[in-house]
C-alpha cells in the first residue's frame, strides 16, 4: 500500500477493494439481466414470437457466449421457424460447452428427424436415455425412428416397453399400428389401431388419422364393405379429406361399383385436376361403366401432364373393348417393352391374340413371361387352358 500526502491529509491509495466491489455488482447485475432476458426469450418462445425471442438470446450470448439456456432457446426458435440444419449449431455448440444437457440433445435429435437422418436422431435419443431411460415421449420418438429406417425389432420392442409403462398410450399404439402396416402385416395393424376406437365414443373423438389408417387395412385386406364405413366417417368430420375421398373410391372399385366410385374420383379431381394416377383411375371407371369417350379423353389428359403406363393401357384396353384387338395388342407390345415384369399386360396382349385367331402366339407371350422365372397363378392357368 502507498499513502500519499495532499494538503496536509493523508490518503489510501489502494482501490482493490472498490475493485472487487464493482465487479461483484457487475456480475450480479449480468446475471439479472441473462435471467431476465431468458425468461422473457421463453414465454416469446411460448407465444410464438420467435423474432423476439431470437433478440433476448441474442443479448444474452452477447454477454455470456456459452450460456446453456440461450444456446437452447436459440435452437429452438430457429427449429420453430424449420430452420433445422442452422438450429442444430446451437444445439451442438451447447452441447460441447455443456456436454449432457437435456433440453439439447431432446432438440438436436428432433432435427435430425426433421431432416430424415434417423439414425443420428437414434443416437442422439439413446444419449438422452442414459440420463432419463422411463422418459416416454423420448421412447416413442425413438421407437418411430426405428420404424422409419425399417428396424422392426427394435422398433417393436420399445413400442411394447412403452406400453408397460402406460397401457393405453396412444402414441405406441397408433406406432405399432404404422409398423405392422408397414410391414405389410395388415391383421396385426387393425388390432392396434382398432384399440384406438373406445367402445361407445362418438366417431368425432377418434383421431381422423386412426378412421383413415383402419378404412385402409381392410383395403389391403379386400374387405372393402368393412372400409366404407370407418372412410364415410372420416369424411363427415372433412369433406375435403384426400385418403377418406380415395379410400372410398377404391373400396368401390374394389366392389366393382364403378359408378360409385366415380363420385369420388370426381370429388378429388375438383381439388387437384392434374392429378394424372386419379384422371387414370377416371378413365378406368368410365370405361368399366362402357362411356369409351369419357374413357380416353380422361386417358389423354394424364398423359397430356406426364406418360403413366396405366394410362396407355386404359387406352388399349378401350381398343379391345371396341374390337381393334390388332391396335391393342401393338400397345400391349410396347408396354411389355417398358415393363416386362408386369403380368397383367401379358394377360390382356394373349387375350387380344386369341381374339385375332393367334393361339400359337398367345401362349408364346405367356412362356415368354415365365422364362423371366417369375411365378404367377394367373399365367399358369391360362397356359393350362390354351395348352389343353
Amino acid at each position: 500500500m502507498r499513502d500519499d500526502v495532499s494538503n496536509g491529509i493523508l490518503r489510501n491509495t489502494d482501490h482493490s477493494s472498490f475493485d472487487i466491489q464493482f465487479d461483484t455488482n457487475k456480475e450480479t447485475q449480468e446475471l439479472t439481466e441473462i435471467s431476465d432476458l431468458s425468461k422473457k426469450g421463453y414465454q416469446f418462445l411460448k407465444e410464438d414470437k420467435i423474432h423476439e425471442a431470437v433478440e433476448c438470446f441474442n443479448r444474452i450470448l452477447a454477454i455470456d457466449e456459452y450460456n446453456n439456456y440461450a444456446l437452447v432457446g436459440m435452437g429452438d426458435a430457429i427449429r420453430k421457424r424449420g430452420a433445422f440444419r442452422d438450429a442444430v449449431v446451437f444445439y451442438q455448440r451447447c452441447l460441447v460447452h455443456h456436454p449432457g444437457n437435456n433440453y439439447a440433445l431432446f432438440g438436436l435429435a428432433d432435427c435430425y428427424k426433421a431432416l430424415n437422418q434417423y439414425h443420428k436422431a437414434i443416437e442422439i435419443w439413446e444419449q438422452y436415455l442414459l440420463h432419463d431411460g422411463k422418459n416416454i415421449t423420448v421412447l416413442t420418438r425413438v421407437a418411430d425412428a426405428y420404424r422409419k429406417v425399417k428396424d422392426f425389432k427394435h422398433s417393436k420392442e420399445i413400442y411394447l416397453k412403452v406400453l408397460d409403462m402406460e397401457a393405453n398410450n396412444p402414441y405406441a399404439i397408433i406406432g405399432l399400428g404404422h409398423l405392422h402396416y408397414d410391414f405389410k402385416e395388415y391383421r396385426e395393424a387393425l388390432f392396434y389401431w382398432e384399440k384406438m376406437l373406445q367402445p361407445g365414443e362418438a366417431p368425432n373423438k377418434v383421431d381422423i388419422r386412426v378412421l383413415t389408417s383402419i378404412g385402409n387395412c381392410h383395403r389391403k385386406l379386400k374387405t372393402f364393405e368393412s372400409g366404407i364405413p370407418f372412410f364415410e366417417q372420416a369424411l363427415e368430420r372433412d369433406p375435403y379429406n384426400f385418403y377418406a375421398l380415395f379410400g372410398l373410391a377404391d373400396c368401390y372399385r374394389g366392389l366393382n361399383q364403378s359408378a360409385s366410385s366415380l363420385e369420388y374420383w370426381n370429388r378429388i379431381l375438383k381439388q387437384d385436376p392434374r392429378n394424372k394416377v386419379i384422371l387414370t383411375r377416371t378413365g378406368d371407371a368410365y370405361r368399366a361403366l362402357g362411356d369409351y369417350d369419357l374413357a380416353v379423353e380422361y386417358y389423354e389428359r394424364a398423359l397430356n401432364i406426364e406418360f403413366d403406363i396405366y394410362a396407355v393401357l386404359g387406352l388399349a384396353l378401350v381398343d379391345k373393348a371396341k374390337g381393334n384387338y390388332a391396335t391393342a395388342s401393338e400397345s400391349l407390345k410396347r408396354l411389355i417393352q417398358q415393363d416386362p415384369k408386369n403380368y397383367r399386360l401379358y394377360l390382356e396382349l394373349a387375350d387380344s391374340l386369341l381374339n385375332l385367331g393367334d393361339k400359337a402366339q398367345a401362349i408364346e407371350v405367356l412362356e415368354d413371361f415365365q422364362r423371366q422365372d417369375i411365378r404367377n397363378t394367373s399365367i399358369m392357368e391360362r397356359l393350362d387352358m390354351l395348352r389343353s
